[in-house]
């Protein structure tokens, strides 16, 4: 049953690497006038996809573990061949993992880190069945069926994870670390008095951030232009693909 588990999670695996791949494609066309901030919110939404297919995928594998351990009817046939289908498993799932890993920290693609995050779990699920079929060679076939529920369990909890994240872009919820990370940049402003309205949001790779600063009354409107621009400088630093939309007002 870990096997068949790992065939099923493997088959979702296609399925959301293609809706990764139409996802990408699309989230990297440019705004226009009937999306006016792009179509970034399309890698969030692909994000949520794949979360609910590793859901539905894991309850029926709950399901079907606890109907055999209940049954009893636990007894399998382990062949060299199990063994091998893991192990090369294990390291196609490591190779891809660290590969998308890496792409998706370098575009800040959620697609692409739900992708790798997606796969990361095959890894802990070989490796439960990998166990289960050991156990199961000495006789304790029902090991099989508690590595599935482990092996489940472990996706519910990443899918959790990577579900509440795009939801939580899909409702525009402010980043905490890069709030902070912009709200240190304002801090450190030496020709801002003080700000307000800060807002921040993802969309897919991009993020969008808008501010009102406030500077010294009487200064010229080209000092004030060039001060918002080294604001926004500052922050495009410490936070990749960013846009940045500043409100200048005079202190009072």
């Amino acid at each position: 049953m870990g096997i068949l588990f790992e065939a099923l999670h493997s088959g979702l695996d296609l399925v959301a690497a293609v809706i990764t791949l139409f996802a990408v494609r699309v989230a990297d066309k440019p705004a226009d006038k009937s999306h006016n901030y792009g179509y970034g919110k399309v890698e969030n939404l692909s994000a949520l996809v794949e979360t609910l297919l590793l859901f539905i995928t894991c309850f029926w594998i709950i399901y079907e573990a606890l109907h055999r351990l209940a049954s009893g009817k636990t007894e399998i046939k382990v062949t060299i061949w199990s063994f091998i289908v893991v192990i090369v498993s294990i390291i196609i799932d490591y190779s891809r993992s660290k590969a998308l890993s890496r792409v998706a920290k370098k575009h800040n693609s959620q697609a692409l880190e739900a992708d790798a995050l997606h796969f990361s779990t095959d890894i802990w699920s070989s490796g439960a069945v990998f166990l289960g079929l050991i156990c199961a060679c000495f006789g304790f076939f029902f090991a099989d069926a508690i590595a599935a529920l482990v092996v489940a369990l472990i996706v519910i909890y990443v899918s959790y994870k990577l579900g509440k994240k795009a939801v939580d872009a899909l409702l525009d919820k402010s980043p905490k670390d890069t709030v902070s990370k912009v709200e240190e940049v304002l801090q450190s402003a030496q020709h801002i008095t003080r700000y307000h309205d800060l807002k921040v949001r993802t969309m897919g790779a991009e993020t969008l951030v808008e501010m009102n600063i406030h500077v010294k009354p009487g200064i010229t409107i080209e000092a004030a232009h060039q001060i918002s621009h080294e604001v926004e400088y500052e922050i495009k630093k410490f936070v990749e693909r960013c846009e940045v939309h500043i409100h200048i007002e005079p202190e009072q």
